[in-house]
């Protein structure tokens, strides 16, 4: 078994013992069985194989374990040897199509009035302005709600995960004939906020500006055409008390959630906010995180494009190395990011360097040399510089992160005569050491778009193939000898 962390080996025998020992919190069991589940996946006599392919002609999405197909009616689960359907809905009309979903977990600290609360569900959102929850397992309906008449909702977010979310409609635009008329919108978008258990809404807050507005953790990000980002805290936004099923004076004493009135507009700005941090970017690109608190972006000045920032949250102090250019050539842009861990580190990837390094440390993996070299050990310069993602050399694609098992799954293209082979390499996410290597089977044309999905012991590879969709599914199985 690999070793993974600490000095001396411990097979899943000893970690079975330390845990029944263990009388402390959930938690800590918890991460001895993820301990138990690492070692296991990286014992040599362990390897994932293919066990499933299915396709579609619509997007295909994975989520916590359940891979959803024919735009979330079709459902299969990836907890056995290989993907079972867990259930399938009737087909919906185009006003009830899904537009986006949000999978929801049971709080554990709390008791709430219905057992299905205590059961994983999702949250969908209709073409018709329905919100529907519906069981993770069996597709049923357990409760819907009305948002409201006067605009179109799209897309839901988190805001704080598994505590409180939004719902975000799109942009208000005027018809040629309205303009003729000199109609004008008095607002452009709108916001509905909601608290996740028991499902209540906190109100819908209306936008006049044509700006893009995010809501995370709490803070208000307003995104202005003069390229300035601007954050402010949601505790100055005033807002008037709803609950779903009883009357609102906002609605004339109508129930809230009910059809033809919704959910009012309850939420009000009144005067100038204060504005807790302002920068101007490119590409409206804000990244915060880090410890102590930091931000990365990209100034909007066109001799700034191709680098990131890194300054202080506090004073706006540049830090130490605070400014990284891959300096790659590939028809695809570098990424940045705080990691996903919560360690505070940034990863910071390219077509051909991985990079993770605190504030003030960088920890470069090394570039392939501007040089080929043949079968027969002769050296040849290249008279020009390749493309650093040319699908024909060893290129990084893309960089996931397992939180449970504390693994990152690289995945490296190579085009070995002619072919698109890819292989998802599992790394330690503290030294970068390689512990597994999967060979995908099928091939990976870098001409259409991939998604890739490491869980536990289960990879999942999904692809777009012109106008339909492919998904793989690979399981870590024992080798037998």
């Amino acid at each position: 078994m690999a070793l993974y962390r600490g000095k001396r080996r411990r097979n899943a025998a000893e970690l079975l013992v330390r845990r029944s020992m263990d009388s402390r919190e959930a938690g800590t069991l918890l991460r001895h069985n993820m301990n138990i589940l690492r070692g296991i996946l990286l014992q040599d006599n362990r390897k994932f194989v293919k066990v499933w392919t299915k396709t579609s002609k619509s997007p295909i999405m994975y989520e916590n374990g359940n891979i959803y197909f024919e735009n979330y009616l079709n459902c299969y689960s990836c907890l056995h040897t290989e993907p079972r359907n867990l259930y399938k809905l009737p087909k919906r009309s185009k006003q009830e199509k899904i537009e986006d979903v949000l999978l929801c977990q049971s709080p554990l600290e709390k008791t709430l009035s219905s057992p299905s609360d205590h059961k994983p569900s999702i949250l969908a959102l209709t073409a018709s302005n329905w919100l529907y929850r519906l069981s993770a397992d069996t597709g049923e309906e357990l409760q819907k709600v009305y948002l409201s008449p006067k605009c179109k909702f799209k897309y839901l977010f988190w805001n704080d995960s598994q505590e409180t979310f939004f719902i975000k409609s799109i942009q208000t635009k005027e018809t040629p004939l309205e303009r003729q008329a000199g109609i004008s919108h008095n607002f452009m978008m709108h916001l509905a906020i909601f608290h996740v258990s028991p499902l209540q809404p906190v109100g819908i807050l209306e936008i006049s500006k044509k700006v893009d507005v995010v809501l995370s953790q709490s803070l208000l990000a307003v995104t202005y055409r003069n390229k300035s980002v601007k954050m402010y805290s949601w505790e100055h936004i005033q807002q008037m008390k709803l609950s779903l099923g009883k009357p609102s004076a906002l609605l004339g004493n109508h129930t809230v959630g009910d059809m033809p009135f919704g959910i009012p507009v309850n939420i009000q700005i009144t005067g100038s906010l204060p504005v807790l941090f302002e920068v101007s970017c490119f590409d409206s690109g804000v990244h915060v995180g880090g410890h102590p608190w930091h931000y990365i972006y990209t100034p909007p000045q066109k001799t700034h494009r191709g680098t990131h920032h890194i300054r202080s949250l506090r004073d706006g102090t540049m830090a130490i190395n605070g400014i990284q250019n891959m300096d790659c050539c590939s028809l695809e842009s570098d990424s940045i990011l705080f990691h996903p861990d919560d360690s505070g580190r940034i990863i910071h990837f390219g077509p051909t360097t991985i990079k993770k390094f605190k504030v003030t440390a960088l920890c470069p993996l090394q570039p392939t040399p501007d040089v080929t070299v043949t079968s027969s050990g002769r050296t040849v310069k290249k008279r020009f510089n390749q493309l650093d993602d040319d699908p024909c050399q060893e290129t990084f694609r893309m960089v996931v992160y397992e939180n449970e098992i504390d693994l990152l799954a690289v995945v490296i293209t190579n085009g070995v005569d002619g072919e698109g082979r890819a292989q998802v390499q599992l790394r330690d996410n503290h030294s970068g050491q390689i512990w597994r290597a999967v060979d995908l089977e099928e091939l990976w044309d870098e001409t259409f778009q991939h998604e890739l999905f490491f869980d536990r012991d289960t990879i999942v590879h999904v692809e777009q193939k012109n106008a339909n969709f492919c998904c793989h599914v690979y399981k870590l199985v024992t080798i037998k000898k």
